[in-house]
């Protein structure tokens, strides 16, 4: 079996408050893009998990969230037989575009098939949530109006027809520093995600990027200012609006036509400034994991 873990961007990141317990409130607009990791699955009879990865940096036992999310199930249905687990990574680590999240919950669509578990979308996106705050979405893909630290979803209309060039500059941010970076009541922008849901009901691409924002961003490029540069130079190559996604450190650009996005990924990469250049676009409804 061979599954894609499709990377994920913030059209809109707000932050409401700190919750009790430590938790940030967020609200946020997700989306699918056609970038992704590919995990290869196959059931053997020796019982437990064995997980191989492209880089050996990358963990490969229970610190993976690949293995986490598969342990979970396998412990949960007491399976008997094991699973071979191949992760090929293509999403940059630590970019803000969710690349664990995805791959830990393609590893559960994956044993639930394997397996025959017999568990709906909404029983895996519940399960999910133990693994990680981004899990429930990359299993439900798509566009996305997700709320609480990030578990309540509800999907929205599809964005409208864009593309998207992806430019991760060689740091790493991870979200912990991110959200200590932050402080809330020296925020003075916020994203109008409600207007942004709305101009997505009517089709309006140009007036949503207009409304886009992260809270996350001016703390971090205060600290990476490479992240700014990047951001500037593909709003001056034609993207209607660039933004970090996430904590960051990636930014994307969105762009109404395939032609700009191929000038700018051309500008992008002579620059020097991105270590990872990608042109791509966005994917439809979340659709069948694949």
């Amino acid at each position: 079996m061979r599954l894609r873990a499709l990377a994920k961007i913030n059209l809109g990141l707000d932050i409401l408050r700190k919750r009790e317990d430590g938790y940030h409130e967020v609200r946020m607009i997700m989306q699918t893009i056609q970038m992704y990791d590919v995990l290869k699955m196959k059931k053997v009879k020796k019982p437990g998990i064995s997980l191989s990865v492209n880089y050996p940096y990358i963990p490969s036992d229970e610190r993976n969230l690949v293995y986490k999310a598969a342990k979970l199930l396998m412990d949960e249905f007491q399976v008997k037989e094991g699973v071979d687990i191949c992760l090929e990574k293509f999403i940059p680590v630590a970019a803000g575009m969710a690349g664990g999240s995805s791959d830990a919950a393609a590893a559960m669509v994956g044993i639930n098939r394997l397996f025959k578990l017999g568990l709906s979308e909404r029983e895996l996106m519940d399960r999910a949530v133990n693994i990680g705050a981004d899990v429930p979405y990359c299993i439900m893909r798509g566009t996305a109006l997700a709320e609480g630290i990030g578990e309540k979803l509800t999907r929205i209309a599809q964005i409208p027809d864009c593309f998207v060039l992806i430019g991760k500059p060689g740091i790493s941010v991870s979200t912990k520093m991110a959200y200590e970076s932050l402080q809330l009541d020296k925020i003075s922008s916020h994203p109008d995600i409600d207007g942004m849901i709305r101009d997505i009901e009517n089709g309006d691409l140009l007036t949503m990027t207009e409304k886009m924002g992260n809270v996350f961003e001016p703390g971090i490029i205060e600290k990476y200012p490479v992240i700014g540069e990047i951001k500037d130079l593909m709003e001056d190559n034609g993207a209607l609006k660039a933004m970090m996604s996430g904590s960051g450190p990636t930014v994307f650009g969105i762009f109404d036509d395939r032609e700009k996005m191929e000038v700018a990924a051309a500008v992008l990469r002579e620059s020097g400034l991105a270590k990872t250049v990608f042109a791509t676009e966005v994917t439809k409804t979340g659709g069948k994991h694949k």
